[in-house]
């Protein structure tokens, strides 16, 4: 995908604006199920009278959280932060790291560790919101095993890709958005006089003046959970797809949201304790089928925030941020991967949620703390791109002082959730959190502490070495996995390797370094001759979302260097090389391991454990590089870490 405008990302058309609905709207647009609902909740637990200034309070709250936390900074503002039409807290971050900012690391992987938080609750919320409309057709069935049935089958098909089902997500959510529109719409006829909400004084009234009104910001933040999302899926359908989208989204929610605030002020004796106000505005005939509609597109919501997980944590393996995981393309559809281990992950993690809060209402208080956490990252990054691209400091400063006065203030109602499940998403998103930047640290500990030599001291060896026919041949092309980035240096371990370990000789020796580069698509390289037929140097440039594939392109590399008569393929034993058979290669990769004999401060000791802990679980080194296990060779290689050891031992004549 090195030219997404070959994929039309970029061109506004109504099947990417389609796409776009059942990609990125899914986690924000099935919020009105259980958003007044919540609202509801909160004031009959605290004893507290459903009033209009409630009701008008909450849905004014709601108008005005979609409009300047999701309209103005994300749709608006954040969507031309893009990193090449990518977008998200790991794209915002690949942009400002190049500037050096080590700060800029903590908002990403706290960004990040709170979204995959996310990733545990939304299923779970958004399945059991939608299924528990079926006790009020059935007031004794038990929803928790639907619920759990439902998301077994939703990571089963994981495996096998969504690329033939995936056609109906956007038609399936357009279906969603028009239901929660037309009957929203129903209900403000009966009561027109519901868009007084659209002044903002009733929300500052709910807050100031309801009996324990600021907390309910609390529950009204849930409207704009999706709001990371839209940003992070940017690169699947194009900034102008997705405003245009949000268009009509946008429309839709509020008409939902006001539908059934009218519905709520004219029915107040409504059971509503029993049956959530979003299923309340439905006639009873259309029941099963809102119910139906509802479970669909939450499916599919479900569906989207773990695809979007999937991408997250491809994007931290290729920065270097999380342990390589195997990664599978179940269909040939550009982009769609499948992560095994992160998926079974999610799905014990939202089993978990289900069997500990039961029941939807008990979810909302795990929700929502993480989220508002992220999007306070998400600021801090934003206010920084703009500081860096020469922003007017008005406009900086305005940005700053005014979302972080938003998001600190649904920060600070949040934390009212901790108690009640708030701790759940806390607690996930907190390890997730450490293991990242611990894992970070270790591999830069241990890279720090990686020594390099002089490449061109040790030429003469390697023509020597080539010609030291007592020596058994290790491969006619011995290709070196290295951390060096150019030809003038080489790690002193590689050294080690070819002259000390073992003598291997070869015919010609590779040194290959793989670079991630911070744009997301594209692949290229560069080949210095060390020894001309001899020796080469290969520096290999990544995207931070390309495939690791080293050895289909070191292979493609190697047919063009033939093709420019810079080398010889044939096999060089005569034998072979009389019939016309290719030259064999062999690589090496180097594992670098914290020797016993090293002293390391208290720290640093914890953070390799650590480290070597949370590496158990990557890939292997060859599949790390994409190489085939039958001519690829792993050795580990002692590495010093803060001095040697030294003990003092008198010898005894």
């Amino acid at each position: 995908m090195a030219n997404k405008e070959s994929h039309g990302l970029h061109t506004l058309s109504a099947a990417g604006v389609l796409i776009s609905l059942g990609i990125i709207f899914g986690d924000i647009g099935t919020s009105p199920i259980y958003v007044l609902k919540a609202i509801m909740n909160m004031a009959t637990s605290g004893n507290h009278p459903i009033t209009d200034d409630l009701i008008l309070g909450g849905v004014s709250c709601v108008f005005w959280t979609l409009t300047i936390v999701v309209t103005i900074k994300y749709v608006i503002i954040a969507l031309n932060a893009d990193n090449n039409g990518e977008g998200g807290i790991f794209a915002l971050y690949a942009i400002v790291r190049r500037y050096k900012a080590k700060w800029t690391l903590i908002p990403a992987l706290l960004g990040c560790a709170s979204l995959m938080a996310d990733g545990f609750i939304t299923p779970p919320i958004s399945i059991s919101s939608a299924v528990e409309g079926l006790t009020i057709l059935y007031p004794d069935i038990q929803t928790v095993p639907i619920v759990i049935g439902i998301l077994v089958i939703i990571f089963l098909v994981q495996q096998f890709g969504t690329n033939k089902i995936g056609v109906l997500f956007g038609p399936i959510m357009f279906i969603w958005f028009s239901m929660i529109g037309i009957l929203g719409t129903i209900q403000i006829f009966h009561n027109p006089s519901v868009f007084k909400a659209l002044n903002p004084m009733y929300a500052f009234n709910l807050v100031l003046n309801y009996p324990g009104g600021f907390w309910f910001l609390g529950a009204v933040f849930l409207c704009s959970s999706g709001g990371e999302a839209l940003y992070s899926d940017l690169g699947h359908c194009g900034k102008k797809n997705v405003r245009v989208s949000w268009t009509f989204v946008k429309i839709t929610l509020l008409l939902s949201y006001f539908g059934q605030a009218a519905f709520i002020i004219g029915n107040k004796n409504y059971d509503f304790q029993n049956t959530a106000p979003f299923y309340a505005v439905m006639p009873a005939w259309f029941l099963k089928i809102g119910i139906a509609v509802a479970t669909m597109a939450t499916i599919t919501a479900s569906q989207a925030l773990i695809s979007g997980c999937f991408t997250l944590v491809n994007e931290a393996m290729k920065l270097k941020l999380w342990p390589n995981q195997k990664i599978i393309n179940p269909t040939i559809v550009q982009g769609q991967i499948y992560i095994p281990f992160i998926n079974w992950m999610l799905f014990f993690g939202c089993v978990a949620v289900v069997l500990i809060f039961r029941e939807s209402g008990k979810m909302e208080a795990a929700y929502g703390l993480a989220i508002s956490i992220n999007m306070i990252m998400t600021t801090s990054l934003l206010v920084y791109y703009m500081y860096i691209k020469r922003k007017p400091k008005f406009f900086i400063w305005a940005f700053l002082i005014f979302f972080s006065w938003i998001e600190f203030t649904f920060l600070v109602a949040n934390l009212d959730k901790f108690t009640h499940g708030g701790w759940f998403a806390v607690l996930i998103a907190t390890w997730i959190f450490i293991s990242m930047y611990l894992f970070y640290q270790g591999k830069k500990l241990r890279k720090k502490h990686i020594e390099f030599v002089e490449l061109k001291d040790y030429l003469d060896d390697l023509k020597d070495l080539q010609n030291d026919a007592s020596i058994p041949k290790e491969a006619t092309n011995l290709v070196f996995m290295c951390n060096a980035d150019d030809k003038r240096h080489i790690d002193s371990n590689i050294i080690y390797s070819i002259f000390r370990k073992k003598p291997k000789r070869a015919d010609t020796y590779w040194f290959v370094h793989v670079d991630i580069t911070n744009d997301p698509y594209g692949a290229s390289y560069s080949v210095d001759t060390v020894i001309p037929q001899k020796c080469f140097f290969i520096n290999l440039k990544f995207g931070f979302k390309v495939e690791h594939k080293v050895h289909v392109m070191f292979t493609q590399i190697v047919e063009d260097m033939e093709k420019r008569g810079e080398i010889d393929l044939l096999s060089q034993y005569p034998s072979l090389r009389k019939h016309g058979y290719p030259a064999d290669f062999k690589y090496v990769i180097m594992n670098p391991l914290v020797s016993i004999d090293n002293k390391l401060g208290p720290f640093d000791q914890f953070v390799i454990k650590i480290y070597n802990m949370i590496k158990s679980i990557s890939l292997s080194a060859q599949e790390d590089f994409g190489l085939e296990k039958t001519n690829c060779r792993v050795e580990n290689v002692p590495i010093r870490i803060a001095g040697k050891t030294h003990i003092e031992i008198k010898r005894e004549d």
